[in-house]
């Protein structure tokens, strides 16, 4: 069952409110109402605003007219389907309503089946501006993701680094990275072919995102390079959420249609404290430092380090496995 769709009813007159909420709630309308313009435009305003609004031409506090104004100079992507109640007739009096902003208006005393037909309409456009803005938000994440992952791409996985190094001084946690390099990938490729290879990836995008918790970042930094961002995460959760994430790559085959493919990768991490001035740059060169000093050591194990790029300290706090 559909929610009900809310409407403002804005009007001095409690008889005009009573008809109008009867009419409106035989109709499967959730009513709201309000007695003057004022209480109206701070409905309005609101994040849960409704997005229909009867307003009534002569209120007192604001008039419907004005109340259009504001509604219309909010930046707001929601669309609210504003009708005039008015009993001026006149076509230079319509002619400011509609100028004002509002969607169409109804004479009084109101019909019912205008009203509803009006109603309809309105409610037809807000229908397509939501399809509008569900599109516009699937291609935005669309062109935020991988291809072949459907993780975070390059820069996107960077630039939520930088969000979650600025929320860091402000709630005063710390913020883990790590990055992850599939082994001898390019002998997969070599010897399987790069759609099996594709397949590999996919899967260890899958494994990543299954251990991570719901609230870190992932992306696909480059080829079989991986890169995760970890919020409120310090050096010792590193090193277990490191094992895991090692452990979840390595302990189980990858299948590939009748192939059993064993893969193991590498990991560098390491993570930034408030007030260290850390930079995106800055913290995945530590981490990529580290995943060399994994690679140096055999692979197939985590390395973490602290320091920063002049002078870093790589302090192995996760052995070879």
């Amino acid at each position: 069952m559909s929610t009900p769709v809310r409407v403002l009813i804005a009007d001095d007159s409690i008889v005009s409110r009573r008809l109008l909420e009867a009419a409106l709630s035989k109709w499967g309308y959730q009513v709201h109402q309000v007695s003057d313009g004022v209480a109206a435009w701070n409905e309005l305003q609101k994040e849960d605003a409704p997005t229909l609004a009867i307003l009534d031409w002569v209120m007192p506090g604001l008039t419907g007219p004005e109340v259009c104004r504001l509604v219309r100079q909010l930046p707001q992507a929601k669309y609210t389907y504003l009708l005039l109640l008015t009993s001026k007739s006149l076509k230079e009096d319509l002619i400011e309503g509609m100028d004002s902003g509002a969607d169409d208006y109804i004479t009084k005393p109101f019909d019912q089946n205008e009203l509803q037909v009006r109603l309809r309409a309105g409610l037809r456009i807000i229908r397509l501006q939501q399809e509008l803005i569900s599109a516009r938000e699937a291609l935005r994440d669309q062109a935020s993701r991988d291809g072949l992952t459907g993780l975070l791409n390059r820069s996107n996985i960077f630039e939520e680094l930088g969000r979650q190094l600025a929320r860091m001084e402000r709630e005063d946690t710390p913020v883990g990275v790590v990055m992850m390099d599939i082994d001898h990938f390019k002998s997969i490729n070599d010897t399987y072919g790069h759609l099996v290879g594709d397949e590999v990836l996919r899967e260890a995008a899958r494994r990543l995102r299954a251990t991570c918790r719901t609230y870190d970042a992932i992306g696909r930094y480059g080829g079989e390079e991986f890169l995760m961002v970890l919020p409120g995460c310090h050096n010792q959760f590193l090193v277990s959420q490191g094992e895991r994430l090692r452990q979840a790559i390595s302990n189980e085959p990858i299948h590939v249609g009748e192939l059993e493919i064993h893969v193991s990768a590498s990991f560098g991490a390491t993570h930034a404290m408030p007030g260290s001035e850390a930079f995106p740059e800055g913290l995945i060169g530590i981490a990529d430092a580290a995943l060399y000093q994994a690679k140096r050591e055999g692979r197939d194990c985590v390395r973490v380090a602290v320091g920063d790029m002049r002078r870093s300290d790589l302090t192995h706090l996760v052995g070879k496995h």
